[in-house]
C-alpha cells in the first residue's frame, strides 16, 4: 500500500491519483491507438473517484482511524481498477499489432462486469465516508450549542473575512447558520427576503464564508440570477464556479452535468438577485434531492418569490434602529463607536436617519464623508442632499443615496462607471 503524507495527520492514496491519470489517458489515447472501451462505464468511474479525491482532499487534515481504514480500501480497489483497465489495454494493442483490431468492434463483457464490481465497491466507500462526515457534522453541531451564542457586544463568530461590516445583523447570521445546518435530510430552501440595499447579499456573504457552513457542505456555489437572466449561462456558471465559457451543449446537457456534479455530495447553492419563480420553475430539477441536508438560498426583493415557493422558513430581513445604524456610520467613518468629533454628531445622526435603517447606504454616505477633511459645512451639504431623498416619494430610495455617491466622486473615478 502506498500513501502520500502531506503532513503528519494528512492522508492521500497514491493510487487513486494514479488512477485518476490512467482514467484520463485512456479517453484520449494516442492517435494511432484506437481503443474500445465502454464510454459511460469509464466516465461515471471517473466521476466517482473524482468524489473520492475531493472529499479526501478536504477533510484530508482529519485524524481519524475509520478514514486511514477507508484510505486502505481506496487504495486496494483503486490499484485493482488499474489493473483492469491496463490488461484490457494490453489485449486491445496486442490485437491491433497483430493486425486483427478491425475484429475488435465492442468492449469484451468481462470488462464491463469487472467494472461493474468495482463500481459498485466504490459506492460502498462513498457511502462510509458520507456516514463519517454526519458523524463530523454532529460534533460541529454540539460545538455550535455552545461556541455560536450571541454576545451582548459583539457577536461571537470567527470573521468571515469580508470587508462588510456585520452591525446589527449578529442575530441573523445566527438564524441563518443554524437553517443550513440542521437536522432536516430533505433539500430545503430558504428565501431571504427585504428591500432593497437592506443587506441581504451582505448577510448571505458572510453565511456562505462562514467556517460552519465551510465545513458543512462539500460544494458551496453562488449564482446570481438578476431581472434578465439566460438559464444556460446561469448553468455554465454553476458548473464552472461562476464562470461563464462558450459551448453549445444543450440546456438538457448542462442540466444534466450540474445533476451529476452535485449527485452525492452535499450542497449548498445561492441563487442571489432572484425576482420571479421562472428562473427557479427553470433550474430546479437539476439540483438532485437524495436526503444529505443540502441547502438553497434564495436571495429576493421579492415576497411573492417566497410565498410561490411554499417555504414556512422564509427569512424576512428589517430595517436596522436608529442604534445600529448610528454605530454601523460610525465605525466606517471613525473606526469605532461614537463620532470623534462632537460637532458633527448632530449633523452625522441626521444623515442616519435619513437613509431609513438601509445598510448600503449608510455605508455609501459614510464612505463619502470618511474621505472627507471632517469639515462641518461638507457634512451640511451631504444631510441637505440626503434628507432630500428622505422628503420624496420615491421608492428607490437606496439608489438614490447611491447616485448621491456618485456625484461626489472625483471627475477621474467618474470615468471608471460610465
Amino acid at each position: 500500500m502506498t500513501l502520500i503524507y502531506g503532513t503528519k495527520n494528512n492522508i492521500f492514496p497514491a493510487a487513486l491519483l494514479s488512477l485518476a491519470d490512467v482514467l484520463n489517458n485512456v479517453q484520449h489515447p494516442a492517435r494511432r491507438h484506437r481503443l474500445h472501451l465502454d464510454v459511460d462505464r469509464i466516465q461515471t468511474l471517473q466521476e466517482k473517484v473524482q468524489f473520492l479525491q475531493d472529499f479526501l482532499e478536504v477533510h484530508s487534515q482529519r485524524k481519524s482511524q475509520e478514514l486511514e481504514d477507508l484510505a486502505r480500501q481506496i487504495t486496494v480497489v483503486a490499484d485493482d481498477v488499474e489493473d483492469i483497465i491496463n490488461l484490457h489495454v494490453v489485449y486491445q494493442l496486442h490485437e491491433e499489432s497483430q493486425n486483427e483490431s478491425h475484429h475488435l468492434q465492442a468492449t469484451p463483457s468481462s470488462f464491463c462486469e469487472d467494472i461493474d464490481k468495482v463500481i459498485t465497491k466504490i459506492d460502498s466507500i462513498n457511502k462510509e465516508l458520507m456516514m463519517i462526515k454526519e458523524d463530523w457534522s454532529s460534533d460541529i453541531q454540539e460545538q455550535k450549542a455552545v461556541t455560536l451564542q450571541p454576545a451582548s457586544s459583539s457577536t461571537g463568530l470567527p470573521s468571515t473575512g469580508k470587508d462588510s461590516t456585520m452591525v446589527g445583523f449578529d442575530k441573523c447570521l445566527l438564524h441563518i447558520v443554524d437553517e443550513f445546518t440542521k437536522d432536516e435530510s430533505n433539500l430545503c430552501i430558504l428565501p431571504i427576503v427585504g428591500m432593497g440595499g437592506i443587506g441581504k447579499t451582505t448577510l448571505a456573504q458572510h453565511a456562505f464564508d462562514h467556517p460552519y457552513i465551510v465545513n458543512h457542505f462539500d460544494v458551496r456555489i453562488w449564482s446570481t440570477i438578476s431581472q434578465k437572466y439566460n438559464v444556460q449561462e446561469i448553468l455554465q456558471g454553476l458548473l464552472n464556479d461562476g464562470k461563464i465559457q462558450e459551448n453549445n451543449e444543450t440546456l438538457a446537457r448542462l442540466g444534466e452535468r450540474l445533476h451529476k456534479k452535485l449527485f452525492g455530495r452535499r450542497y449548498l447553492i445561492v441563487m442571489d438577485d432572484v425576482w420571479n419563480i421562472t428562473a427557479w420553475d427553470e433550474l430546479c430539477s437539476f439540483f438532485p434531492n437524495i436526503g444529505n441536508r443540502s441547502r438553497i438560498m434564495m436571495i429576493t426583493r421579492m415576497s411573492e418569490v417566497a410565498v410561490s415557493l411554499g417555504c414556512h422558513d422564509s427569512y424576512l430581513m428589517s430595517s436596522l434602529s436608529e442604534e445600529e445604524s448610528w454605530n454601523l456610520f460610525c465605525e466606517k467613518i471613525f473606526g469605532q463607536k461614537g463620532c470623534s468629533y462632537p460637532e458633527l454628531e448632530k449633523i452625522g445622526k441626521d444623515i442616519t436617519k435619513a437613509c431609513r435603517g438601509l445598510p448600503l447606504a449608510i455605508v455609501a454616505v459614510a464612505g463619502l464623508l470618511a474621505n472627507s477633511n471632517m469639515q462641518q459645512q461638507y457634512w451640511e451639504s451631504i444631510a441637505k442632499n440626503v434628507n432630500s431623498f428622505a422628503n420624496s416619494q420615491d421608492n428607490d430610495h437606496c439608489l438614490n443615496v447611491l447616485s448621491l455617491s456618485y456625484s461626489y466622486l472625483p471627475l477621474h473615478l467618474k470615468a471608471c462607471f460610465l
